[in-house]
């Protein structure tokens, strides 16, 4: 379906829960992450989105974060109409953040997975890449460009965690528009999304990878300040992608989690 500029998907009814991606990547990856998760559960419409430039969403004339969450803002406002759980990946939490810090009232619970606290490439206390696993045979069946790819970011190198970045990543990456991503879009707010008047007093879930050397997990513990009635999850094994790495795992917290909250 379209909305504007803004392509998305919407599966399930009951309680809205707006679902946002990472940069470069699509709905295809969040899709694979949640869907698990909430085909155990009852009464969730998910709203999965393209964000600009990114998926099938065309950039129109976004410039920075601040007009994706004007967008947003709209989509929200017109499509969801309602109060919704609000959730982002990498760059997506930090768009989750930055809807929190200017529209509260409309959030009803957040969930952060690996969320970007300082835009920009690997800011902040991020730790050095380090496999944790890894299956020489697989990698070099791989091409060039598939072992460069998958060896970017990924802590857990398997045939298991290469399967689901294949058919979860690669596709969402070949998606995005990389010239408006890398020479138009500046991922940063024009303000501080972690400046708040007050602590934000709603539920929160923030899950970190321990291996995550894009935006590591040290910085997302101190998230918990700003969100007081938060839970922080730091999975170890885990990198930037933690669920395609440790999907049983990151599934079992994140149900849990909506179960008793």
């Amino acid at each position: 379906m379209k909305y504007g500029i803004l392509d998305y998907e919407t599966v399930g009814n009951g309680v809205p829960v707006l679902i946002i991606h990472g940069w470069g990547i699509s709905r295809l990856t969040m899709k694979a992450a949640f869907e698990p998760v909430f085909t155990e559960l009852d009464g969730y419409k998910r709203f999965y989105i393209d964000l600009p430039g990114m998926g099938q969403s065309e950039h129109g004339d976004v410039k920075n974060s601040d007009d994706i969450l004007d967008l947003l803002h709209e989509f929200a406002s017109d499509v969801i109409k309602d109060k919704f759980i609000i959730v982002g990946q990498s760059y997506g939490g930090l768009i989750s953040r930055g809807f929190v810090n200017k529209f509260p009232e409309m959030i009803q619970k957040i969930v952060l997975l690996c969320p970007c606290i300082i835009p920009g490439v690997k800011k902040g206390r991020v730790e050095k890449l380090r496999v944790v696993q890894k299956d020489d045979s697989l990698l070099d069946s791989l091409s060039k460009e598939e072992r460069e790819s998958f060896t970017e970011m990924n802590a857990v190198l398997t045939r298991e965690v290469w399967n689901r970045y294949k058919d979860f990543l690669v596709p969402a990456l070949a998606c995005a528009d990389w010239k408006f991503l890398g020479h138009v879009l500046d991922g940063k707010f024009s303000f501080d999304v972690d400046k708040l008047e007050k602590p934000c007093e709603i539920p929160t879930l923030i899950i970190a990878g321990k291996q995550d050397s894009v935006v590591g997990y040290k910085d997302q513990y101190d998230l918990m300040k700003v969100y007081p009635n938060s839970t922080y999850c730091a999975i170890e094994n885990a990198g930037h992608n933690l669920q395609i790495e440790q999907p049983e795992m990151f599934e079992s917290i994140v149900k849990s989690w909506l179960r008793t909250h």
